[in-house]
C-alpha cells in the first residue's frame, strides 16, 4: 500500500516524464541554436531535466500550468550562465598555464582539481555583493593596501576590512 509521500512522489515522476517528452526536443534546439553546439545543447538540457526533477522532489509542486517552456528556459538559461562561466575561467586558467615552463606545470589530475576549486570560487565571488566583489578584487588581484581601497572607494578602513572578510570567507567556503 502506497503511502501519501509515494503518491507525490509518483506524480511528480509522472509530470516530469510529460514534461520531458513535451519538451526536451524544443529545449534542446533552443539551446543549440544559443550554443552553437549540440553536445553542450544536450548535456544542458539533461541537466535542466535533472534540475527539475529535484526541484519537483523537494518542493513537491508543479510547475504553473502553461508555463512549462518558461520554466524551462529559466533553468536552461542558469546552467547557460554557468557553462559560459565556466569557459571563460578556464579559458583564462589555461592561458595562465601556457606562459609556466613545462617543468612546473601541474599534472591533467591537478589541473582538473585547479580548475574544479577556480569554477567554484568564480561562483562564490559572484554570489558577493558588488561592492564586497570590488574591493576583494581590489586587494587580491589589483595588490591595493586596504587604505589605499578604502581612500579609493571613500568608505572607512573597517568597511574594507568587512567586506574583505566576507569575499575570504566566500571563497574558503567554495574551495
Amino acid at each position: 500500500m502506497q503511502g501519501p509521500a509515494s503518491t507525490i512522489a509518483s506524480s511528480a515522476h509522472r509530470d516530469v516524464d510529460r514534461l520531458y517528452r513535451d519538451h526536451h526536443g524544443w529545449l534542446a534546439g533552443w539551446l543549440r541554436a544559443r550554443l552553437g553546439n549540440a553536445g553542450d545543447a544536450a548535456d544542458l538540457a539533461h541537466d535542466t531535466f535533472v534540475r527539475v526533477l529535484q526541484a519537483r522532489r523537494r518542493a513537491a509542486a508543479d510547475a504553473p500550468d502553461g508555463g512549462s517552456r518558461a520554466f524551462l528556459v529559466h533553468i536552461a538559461k542558469g546552467l547557460m550562465v554557468d557553462h559560459w562561466r565556466r569557459q571563460a575561467v578556464e579559458r583564462a586558467y589555461l592561458e595562465a598555464l601556457a606562459v609556466l615552463p613545462e617543468a612546473v606545470t601541474p599534472s591533467v589530475e591537478a589541473r582538473a582539481l585547479i580548475l574544479e576549486t577556480l569554477v567554484r570560487i568564480d561562483a562564490a565571488l559572484a554570489a558577493l555583493p558588488a561592492r564586497t566583489r570590488e574591493i576583494f578584487l581590489l586587494a587580491q588581484f589589483d595588490g591595493l593596501k586596504y587604505d589605499a581601497i578604502a581612500d579609493r572607494m571613500a568608505v572607512s578602513l573597517a568597511t574594507v576590512k568587512r567586506h574583505m572578510q566576507a569575499g575570504f570567507v566566500a571563497c574558503l567556503a567554495a574551495a
